[in-house]
Formats: structure tokens, sequence, C-alpha cells
């Protein structure tokens, strides 16, 4: 499932030392596997063989061009949610035809900006947003491509801030109004083309059992929207979980499938096995947004230890990347495997690995049992390749990471490490 392994006590992407890029580049760093993202789209690309299909990677994940080029390159289209994703995907290389708009606030400007690209579909939230894109493509005079987003009310019992799919979540039109939604777009709003119907219930899905429910209820009203209205397709959203807690004994991109089912129930061909043949007889193209599924294993953030505090109630490990690196902790609750990149000896201490920001939410681990590293040594926060640099900000005047793409035994810099006066620049004093 990832390709970070120890090699002789160093820890390694691919075939590259992550301790030589943290002493070349410095830190705080983020690391990406090339390999890693290949391979989860190659997988779950198989998977979905017997299907009419398209993979549509979910940029917000991580929108690094690098890794926008991987995806487009294998054939991949992307589900945006913002202008400037669009405007990511086509500078990397992307095409716009394959790329679907989610979101449920776009602006008159990104739906100029979209239709002028020519977009594959608009993914709508809302009817006053169908409204919206009706009047913005009518003075354009173009016919916008739309499918309405149906919010199942399904309960993806994950985190309740990456939950979609339930009644009271701000996504979605609601599974009773559907129909009345697309009887009125074929009859009032005649620049609008209905192309599909769309529905995602959550992010970082560890069961299968999520996905077959809302797959079961909302396929008789895709296969009765088709009938009425020619849907071409039906977009299952993504939420595939990852395994945050993995072997890093081996690069075996098979290990997780075949050894994991008590830490993480979901794979791939559990998924493929549960959804595959009940969309099988709709006879519609289907999409689907994987996100964190595709480059969260493929990531690591590195950062160095700088200071050792020990208290009367806890030992803190005080490390050069803060929570505007890595957010998913302090927002989600997020859990990151902290492992050494130089293998220590000594017994395990259970400790705090906390930043440089000036917030008690500024950390990366609380009360875990890590390897007694210590001032100077380097760690790595894993699985963080995906929502950790995108989610990054300049928070206490702090400049981000730079990133590298590591491809077998090259390792690339896909952004440069940003300067104070990078940080500071579109500022005026008055």
């Amino acid at each position: 499932m990832h390709r970070f392994h120890y090699n002789q006590g160093q820890l390694f992407c691919e075939n590259v030392s992550l301790q030589s890029l943290a002493e070349k580049h410095g830190t705080p760093l983020y690391v990406y596997s090339k390999g890693t993202i290949t391979d989860h789209f190659t997988r779950l690309d198989a998977a979905l063989g017997e299907l009419d299909h398209l993979i549509c990677y979910a940029v917000k994940a991580n929108s690094n061009l690098s890794v926008l080029s991987t995806i487009a390159k294998l054939g991949g289209g992307f589900d945006i949610v913002s202008a400037g994703e669009l405007y990511r995907v086509i500078k990397a290389g992307g095409d716009a035809s394959k790329c679907t708009f989610a979101g449920v606030g776009k602006t008159r400007d990104e739906i100029e900006y979209a239709l002028s690209q020519g977009i594959y579909c608009f993914n709508a939230e809302s009817e006053a947003e169908l409204e919206f894109i009706n009047e913005v493509a009518g003075k354009l005079g173009k016919k916008a491509p739309v499918a309405v987003r149906v919010n199942p009310n399904v309960d993806a019992k994950t985190h309740a801030k990456i939950t979609t799919g339930k009644s009271e979540n701000k996504f979605g039109i609601d599974f009773d109004r559907i129909g009345a939604v697309y009887a009125r777009i074929a009859n009032e709003m005649p620049n609008l083309i209905i192309k599909g119907l769309q529905m995602h219930i959550g992010s970082q899905l560890t069961s299968v059992d999520p996905f077959v429910e809302a797959v079961k209820k909302v396929s008789p009203l895709v296969a009765e929207m088709k009938e009425k209205y020619n849907l071409q397709f039906f977009s299952i959203g993504g939420g595939i979980g990852i395994n945050y807690r993995q072997s890093l004994d081996s690069g075996d991109a098979g290990w997780w499938e075949k050894n994991s089912a008590e830490q993480h129930p979901l794979t791939i061909q559990k998924y493929a096995d549960s959804v595959v043949p009940l969309l099988k007889p709709l006879g519609i193209r289907i999409l689907c947004e994987p996100g964190r599924f595709m480059v969260g294993n493929a990531g690591a953030l590195l950062t160095q230890v700088l200071f050792e505090k020990r208290g009367g109630a806890k030992i803190f490990k005080i490390v050069d990347a803060g929570m505007n690196d890595l957010i998913r902790p302090t927002l989600y609750e997020g859990w990151h495997q902290i492992v050494p990149l130089k293998q220590v000896e000594g017994e395990v201490e259970k400790v705090d690995i906390v930043g440089p920001i000036c917030e008690t939410g500024d950390y990366l681990a609380q009360d875990r049992e890590v390897a007694p590293v210590k001032a100077g040594d380097y760690i790595a926060a894993m699985s963080a390749g995906a929502y950790g640099f995108s989610m990054a900000s300049n928070y206490n005047t702090r400049p981000m990471p730079a990133e590298i793409l590591v491809d077998d035994s090259q390792a690339h810099v896909v952004r440069d490490r940003q300067t104070l006066d990078d940080v500071l620049k579109g500022e005026h004093v008055v």
C-alpha cells in the first residue's frame, strides 16, 4: 500500500533515503512516492474494470502540479471544488473535459471559467445553484452540463467533520426531492443539460457497508432518472479510507491487502466485490472520486527534533513542524504514525510531539509511544500525503515547506520552500 520502508536502519521512500533528503533540503519537508500514487490508481482502475468508469481524483487532497500530472498521465479525471483547482489541473496537463466541479458555493466567475474550459459536468448541490448556473450559462449563450448531488441520508460512521451524506449536512439535495428537481431542470432551465447524478457520503470510510447501503438506496433512483432524462453517468463519490497504521518493514504494495484485515477491513478488492455487482446492472458510466486513497499513504512529513522538555506531567519533543504544516491532528484528531528516520535503540517513551506554533493545539501526536529520539534527530509523520500540504498555511508567518516527489531512485523538488519574501509578497504598507 506504500513504498516507505527501512533499509539497514534508515527509512527510505522507494530507493531514496529520507535522512538524505532532510539534510539536503531542510525541514519541515513533504515527501511523496510517485510509485505509490501510480500503484493506487492502477489497482483501483483494474478493480472497476467490469464497469464503464472514470476515476476523478479529488484535487483538494493534494493539489501539487506533479501529483496532478502523474494522475493525468495515467488517464485520470479530476474532481474539483474551485476555479483555482481547475486552473491547476490544466497547468498540470490534465483534461478539463474529464473534470467534475463540486462544492456548494460556486461563484459567477468560477462558473464562467469552467464553462469556457469545457468541463465535463457541474455537480450541483442546491436548486438555487442550478438556477444560478442556468442564468450564467444563458448570458454566455452556452449549455451547462449538470448533475444533481443527492443526499441519501446514509450515516458513513466517520468523523463528524468529514461526513457529508446525512440530512443535516450542507451538501446535496434531499433524496425525496430529487425527482422534482430533475423535472424542474428539464422543464424550466433551458440552459442546462442533464448529464448525471452524484452522491458522496463522507471521507475515510473503513467499512464497505455504508457504500453498499448508499448504492442500494440510490441505484433505483438512477435507473428512474436514466429512463426519464437519459443520464450518462452515476458518480458514487469517494471516501475510501486508508490505513494510518502500516508496516514499514516491507515495501511490498500488496502487504496491506494481505495482512490488515483486523486493523482496516476495507480493501480495494472488497470494495469492488461489494459495489461493482450492484452498479453493473445500471448500464451507465460510473464515476469514482477518490482523494485520500490515492495520495494519503504516498506522503510523509519530515521534521527535526529541536528540544526535549521534561515536565512533571509529560515529556515533550519539540519539533520544527507545526499545525500550520499539518493541521489534521488539531482539526480532526487525525492520527499519524511517528517514526525516526534512523532507527534508534532503547525503550520507547510516551511523549507529546509538539510544534513551535503559539497554540496549545499545536501538536502532531499526544501521549504517543515513540522511539527515544533526541534533539537533532529527524522523524517522520507518516501517511501525510492527503490534507497535509493542501491545508497548510502561513500562520505565525511561517514559510510553507518544500515538496519532493520520489520516483524510484530520483528525488525531484516539485515545490520550492517559501522564503519570507514569498510570504509577504502582495502586502503593502500604507
